[in-house]
């Protein structure tokens, strides 16, 4: 396995003050913004695809480090209904395109959400089977909107070379646990995989490494992010809790760095099961803990997950 970090962390700093930031953390990679919510500061996607000049600057920084880019990130709502999903797809297709431009074959994203009918204008996630009219908003979204959508932008993806569209499992989209993100893999291709994020997966109620068992060989990514549950904000209002995320002390649940949510065993547990899968990619350090000095909560991070996770290559049973 090897470290990387969401560079959005250092959205203050210049594109080469990041990767020196990153360099002097002992990593080698990074996950870059590309498209989509995130900071895009040290990424200009469309400058980058427009000029080749700056884009082969962009790449020497790298390569004079000894760094590279272990995915691009696009998180974004591509089904939004009206015009602000037009600009979400744009973003995608961009995506992909300076993929290739790059030589990376791995992207970061969400399946995305569609309306309840082609006139919403918002996004409509249904959480429960009953009324029944709920049924029949989620066959529209799957039917008419989600699996179209990706058959053609898994197309477009692969004629860049990109072949692992990593998904994280959000509430909100439309993908967020196995069964879904199993639903639109049998109906697309094996070009949609996981970008595993066990701090989305605990507050739902599931278990990460019984996750990763589902998910063997589907795992394109990792994230390493942790997350904290207040049982007794729990117990009153369940997980499906709309508060800001600034409002820690009464929320059920808020994000953490990792290690500051659940022990080393925890993540121990995690990355030898990802062993055990198979699985030998790219861990990327995602901090947003809002209780911890940026900076601080990073390190913490890093310190964590190197000891933690496996790096070398299996002796195998030497002993027997």
């Amino acid at each position: 396995m090897q470290l990387a970090i969401c560079t959005d962390v250092f959205a203050d700093l210049s594109y080469t003050e990041m990767l020196d930031k990153v360099k002097a953390l002992g990593i080698d990679a990074v996950e870059m913004t590309a498209g989509g919510w995130g900071a895009r500061k040290h990424c200009d996607t469309a400058k980058l695809l427009a000029d080749p000049a700056k884009l082969e600057a962009f790449k020497g920084e790298l390569e004079k480090r000894g760094m590279r880019i272990a995915a691009l990130n696009t998180s974004c709502n591509p089904l939004w209904p009206s015009e602000t999903g037009e600009e979400y797809k744009r973003s995608m297709y961009a995506c992909v395109d300076l993929a290739e431009k790059l030589g990376v074959d791995t992207i970061t994203c969400f399946s995305g959400c569609p309306g309840d009918c082609e006139a919403s204008r918002y996004p409509n996630w249904v959480t429960c089977a009953w009324p029944d009219d709920n049924l029949d908003i989620l066959k529209y979204q799957w039917d008419k909107v989600l699996i179209p959508y990706w058959k053609n932008f898994v197309q477009a993806a692969k004629d860049c070379g990109v072949n692992k569209i990593a998904l994280e499992l959000h509430p909100g989209f439309s993908v967020y646990n196995v069964d879904t993100l199993k639903r639109l893999r049998e109906a697309v291709g094996p070009e949609i995989g996981v970008n595993f994020d066990p701090s989305h997966l605990l507050w739902q109620g599931m278990e990460p490494v019984a996750v990763i068992r589902a998910f063997a060989g589907m795992i394109y990514h990792v994230h390493a992010k942790d997350v904290c549950i207040d049982r007794y904000n729990t117990a009153l209002n369940g997980v499906l809790d709309t508060k800001h995320y600034s409002d820690e002390a009464h929320r059920s649940w808020i994000f953490r760095t990792v290690g500051y949510g659940n022990d080393a065993k925890y993540w121990k547990d995690i990355f030898s099961e990802l062993r055990k899968t198979g699985y030998d990619g790219t861990i990327s350090i995602e901090h947003e803990d809002s209780l911890i000095n940026r900076l601080e909560g990073l390190q913490h991070a890093v310190d964590m997950v190197k000891s933690c996770a496996i790096f070398a290559e299996t002796s195998g049973m030497w002993w027997a």
